[in-house]
């Protein structure tokens, strides 16, 4: 039978895996604060605790859906950003335009 502190160190590993997870959640959903959030430290698994308890599993797989979700959050974001750039990138803002300035009526 697995130890309490076996339990409780995969359940700490949880907490932190979980709280980095709600803070891309919440950075998603409010886009000033993400613009003034400095980046994360990225969550290392520990290596030293051996298998996931079962009990613990739902719980794991829950973050680890919430995660994907998180990812797929951020790809549509950076698509829609990249697509928004090209766009303004072809807007004339009425400033020179940096265009030839010759016509080669050689031919």
């Amino acid at each position: 039978m697995p130890s309490a502190d076996w339990r409780g160190a995969w359940s700490a590993a949880l907490d932190e895996l979980e709280l980095d997870v709600l803070t891309v959640e919440t950075l998603l959903a409010d886009e000033r604060r993400l613009l003034e959030t400095p980046p994360a430290n990225l969550w290392r698994p520990p290596t030293e605790l051996g298998a996931l308890p079962l009990e613990l599993k739902p719980r794991a797989d829950g973050i680890l859906t919430r995660q994907l979700a998180v990812a797929a959050e951020i790809a549509r974001r950076i698509t829609a950003n990249r697509q928004q750039a090209a766009m303004t990138a072809r807007i004339e803002t009425g400033e020179a335009v940096k265009r030839p300035v010759y016509l080669d009526c050689a031919m």
